[in-house]
């Protein structure tokens, strides 16, 4: 029994989710005829209270799409050091939409109100580039999937106001978020202009991710998703997965939050241990002693067929997810509980 705690991408359709997308009701979603994807849209928008969304096959390219929207090359974006749209979308920022991206060493991959300000550029100083775009990440990725306070990012869509800035949230794991935090979607489509969710992270889906926003920018959307490659046909197979995780699949993230809690507190017990970040969602990261290497460590947990990933840095991390079962979960904390030095 292999255990894969690598990713939540790695999750595989359960057959209730085959069963459900059997039944899709498909057309080409090129010209927007495919009911399935038509209703998966119109369900999301509704759910975060706002006006529009669109499909997508990818969560990267729901965000490089966004950044398109909100920028023009030569433009500066603000966002956390460690965020996704910097770290892990192959420099697409800067060859599709030509556009410098100013860094914050934010904590845990979440800024502040305070550094948006620090980070604008004087739009009347023509040796740098005009800010015009604020991204945030919730959960963070690195940061080990850190949830935002609801009250720091209405300091920042203020800020945003006030500085004339369109706010873009990368919200991969914004379930994992909503569901620890205990937030209704709507809160967070009064406060951003566009948002991008992904279904095949924590909720179990194959494929797809989903860009929310006003009915003219998912409408110039649309024209960014063909450019990139991204216009497909029978899309409603895939986004009847989505469908299904929607409505099945966001409450039992409380089941993943609980096991990465346990992980956590186990850790913490053992003397081999360095530091492990605080949990708040699914993801757990953590550092081992000098004495124990990241990849002895990761090599002994293989032997037990246990599977985690490196962050680099001395970093290590696990994640929890749909397919990772109790029994699975109970051999894990057997097996590091019995590691010992």
């Amino acid at each position: 029994m292999e255990i894969n705690l690598i990713s939540d991408t790695i999750t595989k359709p359960t057959q209730e989710m085959l069963n459900y997308m059997l039944k899709a009701r498909v057309g080409d979603d090129v010209y927007k005829q495919d009911g399935s994807t038509n209703e998966l849209e119109s369900a999301v928008a509704e759910l975060f209270g706002m006006e529009a969304a669109l499909f997508f096959p990818s969560g990267t390219m729901c965000n490089q799409v966004a950044i398109k929207l909100h920028t023009q090359p030569g433009d500066q974006l603000i966002c956390d050091k460690s965020s996704h749209i910097y770290k892990f979308e192959v420099g697409g920022v800067a060859v599709n939409s030509g556009v410098s991206m100013s860094l914050v060493d934010g904590d845990r991959g979440r800024i502040t109100a305070e550094d948006v300000v620090k980070h604008y550029t004087d739009p009347n100083n023509i040796h740098l580039p005009i800010t015009t775009l604020v991204s945030l990440e919730n959960t963070t990725n690195v940061g080990g999937g850190a949830c935002y306070e609801l009250s720091e990012i209405e300091k920042i869509r203020a800020v945003c106001n006030e500085l004339g800035l369109k706010l873009h949230l990368d919200g991969a794991r914004l379930w994992n978020a909503l569901v620890a935090k205990s937030h209704h979607p709507s809160q967070y489509g009064a406060l951003f202009d566009t948002i991008s969710v992904c279904f095949s992270k924590s909720l179990g889906a194959p494929v797809g991710s989903v860009l929310i926003g006003s009915k003219e920018h998912i409408q110039k959307a649309i024209r960014l998703r063909k450019l990139m490659g991204g216009g497909m046909r029978q899309t409603g197979y895939l986004a009847s997965a989505a469908l299904f995780a929607l409505k099945n699949n966001v409450s039992r993230l409380q089941r993943d939050h609980y096991r990465a809690k346990q992980i956590e507190m186990l850790l913490n017990k053992k003397t081999w241990i360095k530091e492990v970040l605080p949990v708040q969602t699914n993801i757990v990261v953590f550092a081992l002693n000098d004495e124990m290497k990241t990849v002895e460590f990761m090599y002994l947990l293989k032997q037990k067929n246990i599977l985690i990933s490196e962050l680099g840095g001395g970093w290590l991390r696990i994640v929890t997810h749909l397919d990772y079962r109790e029994v699975m979960h109970e051999y894990v904390l057997e097996t590091l509980s019995k590691i010992e030095l």
